[in-house]
């Protein structure tokens, strides 16, 4: 029986589109998409899954013969500060049900996202390097640097390998927004085509990192795709694509829809935008495995009016 790969969270944002992205690369035959919900749509096997639920993931895993899991189930941002309790349970147990497969050598390989979200106020927002002050101030954030940590601890302690990235805001015309504070720049895209304008959740000047969704697959699949020796860093990879502000985004569609307009209604999300980096130093990613990224806020915005337009 053939070793495959399962996606834990396949539902979400990025986990739709990863699927698609490694059932073109490996075959739907190899790939298994799980989520708590069922799927139809799904183009290769469907697996009912809590993340939550240890045995059921160690039968899944078992049953299909998996041998490499990316692990994307997660409460985002926004979503985790109105659920404290709810976001730490989901992220923190659901990481460590896994890594206790790693430990009992159950699965070869891990792919867990975290997220510019471990960064704080008194980290540095300009070209953020790889180590630097994090203290992070939402439950996300803290429950993302804590899984960096497990992470490390397990890649040190057991050998297990682990393999992640830190995530900007990422931005796609296949899958709604799911609940994090850069979600702005996907509805901008939808309302300027819908209705003409937008009114947005942060001021206009807030410069956050950002990655086109095709970017943010291409890094996923690239750093499982290395030979172990290759990955240096077993917390979790710095992420880099552009960065930008509302103001800025805003322009850019306005130069493809001139009648465009946007309007600023700052709410509890403007908070936490303003913890994050501006920018971000990911250079030990383009140094150890490679990693580059394709698209610019020109380009990005570009591709996703044009494909919105046939939706």
């Amino acid at each position: 029986m053939k070793d495959k790969i399962l996606v834990i969270g396949a539902g979400g944002q990025i986990g739709k589109e990863l699927v698609e992205e490694l059932c073109t690369i490996y075959g739907n035959d190899n790939i298994i998409a799980s989520d708590i919900k069922p799927d139809a749509t799904s183009p290769c096997t469907f697996e009912i899954l809590d993340v939550l639920d240890g045995k059921a993931i160690t039968t899944v895993i078992k049953k299909h013969n998996v041998k490499d899991v990316y692990l994307l189930a997660a409460l985002l941002s926004a979503t985790a500060e109105k659920y404290p309790e709810k976001g730490w349970k989901l992220n923190m147990e659901g990481l460590l049900n896994v890594l206790e497969l790693m430990r009992e050598k159950v699965i070869n390989k891990l792919f867990w996202p975290s997220s510019i979200a471990v960064f704080g106020p008194n980290t540095p927002k300009v070209n953020t390097p790889q180590y630097t002050v994090m203290e992070p101030s939402t439950i996300y954030g803290i429950s993302k640097q804590a899984g960096e940590r497990w992470c490390e601890y397990y890649f040190r302690r057991y050998g297990a390998d682990v393999r992640s990235l830190r995530y900007p805001g990422l931005i796609s015309y296949k899958s709604s927004p799911g609940g994090g504070t850069t979600d702005y720049a996907v509805d901008i895209y939808h309302e300027a085509l819908a209705h003409g304008k937008y009114e947005c959740f942060l001021n206009s000047d807030t410069i956050l990192p950002m990655m086109y969704m095709p970017d943010a697959l291409k890094a996923t699949i690239g750093i499982m795709q290395q030979d172990s020796d290759k990955i240096k860093i077993r917390s979790s990879y710095n992420l880099a694509a552009i960065s930008f502000s509302p103001k800025e985004i805003a322009a850019e569609i306005k130069s493809h829809i001139p009648s465009f307009e946007i309007t600023y209604k700052a709410d509890t999300r403007q908070a936490i935008a303003d913890s994050w980096p501006q920018s971000i130093n990911d250079s030990e990613a383009r140094q150890d495995w490679g990693w580059k990224h394709k698209y610019t806020l020109d380009t990005m915005t570009t591709d996703m009016l044009l494909n919105l337009k046939k939706f």
